[in-house]
């Protein structure tokens, strides 16, 4: 019987061994590590976390990084993965776009702690999901996203199943049986953007919520189709509306070649591919001319970019909350330029009627550029033309923080000693935590210290 392209990835991250995981992606286990917990504290006080915590029952095994009550194994994975994913701060992968981190991290957490696994454990499981899911993107590029899905959300729930059984030591079969399970559970449109919704910070904590559901119910002998990736009706014909996807960007060379050590780690709290356009403005704000002195905002774009980044127009020029804001390019340069900055304050609902920002915003236009390299590189484009007729143009070929221009060394600690602050972390425990995630993978995955 012919293999499938589920059963030949489940015999590839099953064939991986701790001794196999190269120090580079150890290393880059390690950051995500850091990074998904910083943002997890960040956005631990935030209003859709309480609403979230609000549903949930307490009481279980697992931890919810910042709070003091336990929580059931999914439910600890659902309220870390929206919180890693809550204000678009986390991790990407250029080619995808996919935020794997605050997928995978939380949903190995908390099977680790359900099922007392150590660090080896914990570190298969994040490196063979990770992977797996940067791999899961490059399969149909642009196409799940066009169909109206959410990356991150759908191939997560795939991926994080891969991670969760890598973890629990299952089986090939069992692995296959996951995915095939959590091909029926994925799920996450993309229609937040009409109005600034909640649920795309939801999609990363679901997908982690329903992976650990697929690999406990496939580890039990429930069975899912074998066929789950490929099929006539199976996830890439439900999610890209085509069936014909190249498998082999999944399959070929996993666990020789690690694409993972690409990741992006975002320098700004905002959507992907506004990150260089940030850049640009912020440059551009060291001119030595106000926003009031511009006239036009001109910017080449991907195609790609713009049914979520610059369509409506009139909607983009003026978003309606500060979350809508993240993904408005216009808002993003103009706060960028107007305020020199584009953390977790910029996109706040008093930046979002800032009536000096929205005039700047309103007078950016986009232009499509055939040649742009997305989803291969994300970049950034800003010319500003004058009153007086001077034009100040600014380019980047590449989103800072990833392969092209990796954050400085310390960059990653700093933006995550910030997050903790924010969340309103003392500075002893934000070092506790640091202290644990650099040795995480060699000893116990306890996080009881981490409850407050």
């Amino acid at each position: 019987m012919k293999h499938t392209v589920a059963e030949t990835l489940a015999e590839s991250v099953h064939a991986l061994s701790f001794d196999a995981i190269p120090e580079p992606v150890q290393e880059r286990c390690r950051d995500l590590l850091v990074d998904v917990a910083g943002l997890c504290i960040a956005a631990r006080n935030s209003e859709y976390i309480s609403s979230l915590r609000k549903s949930l029952d307490p009481g279980g095994a697992c931890t919810a990084l910042g709070h003091a009550e336990s929580y059931r194994p999914e439910d600890a994975a659902l309220l870390n993965g929206t919180a890693a994913h809550g204000e678009d701060f986390d991790d990407t992968f250029e080619g995808g776009p996919v935020h794997s981190g605050a997928v995978i991290v939380p949903a190995v957490l908390a099977a680790c702690e359900r099922f007392d696994l150590d660090g080896r454990s914990a570190l298969l499981g994040i490196a063979t999901g990770v992977e797996t899911m940067c791999r899961l993107s490059l399969v149909a590029p642009k196409r799940i996203h066009k169909a109206g899905f959410h990356p991150t959300a759908v191939l997560g729930a795939m991926a994080a199943s891969v991670a969760v059984s890598r973890a629990m030591g299952a089986n090939a079969k069992q692995m296959v049986d996951a995915l095939g399970i959590a091909g029926s559970m994925a799920g996450g449109i993309i229609e937040y953007l009409a109005e600034g919704a909640w649920t795309k910070r939801l999609h990363a904590g679901w997908a982690a919520h329903c992976s650990l559901h697929a690999a406990r119910i496939a580890r039990q002998g429930f069975a899912g189709p074998r066929t789950v990736l490929e099929g006539t009706h199976g996830f890439f014909f439900a999610f890209s509306r085509d069936n014909k996807a190249e498998y082999d960007k999944l399959t070929n060379g996993f666990g020789k070649e690690w694409l993972m050590t690409g990741l992006t780690f975002k320098p700004y709290a905002t959507g992907t591919m506004n990150q260089p356009y940030i850049d640009c403005a912020l440059r551009l704000a060291k001119k030595g001319f106000a926003a009031e002195d511009v006239i036009e905002v001109q910017c080449d774009t991907a195609e790609g970019y713009v049914h979520r980044l610059w369509e409506p127009l009139a909607s983009k020029h003026r978003p309606p909350n500060g979350y809508a804001a993240k993904f408005s390019t216009p808002f993003n340069i103009a706060v960028a330029f107007v305020t020199g900055d584009a953390g977790f304050e910029a996109f706040s609902d008093r930046c979002a009627s800032d009536e000096r920002i929205l005039a700047l915003a309103g007078k950016v236009r986009y232009r499509i550029d055939p040649d742009n390299p997305y989803p291969a590189r994300y970049t950034g484009h800003v010319k500003m033309t004058l009153k007086d007729g001077r034009v100040f143009e600014e380019r980047q070929p590449h989103i800072r923080g990833g392969v092209f221009e990796p954050l400085a060394p310390g960059e990653l600690e700093r933006k995550f000693r910030g997050n903790a602050a924010y969340g309103g972390w003392p500075a002893p425990l934000a070092d506790n935590f640091l202290a644990f995630a650099r040795e995480a993978f060699n000893g116990s995955m306890d996080l009881t210290a981490f409850r407050r």
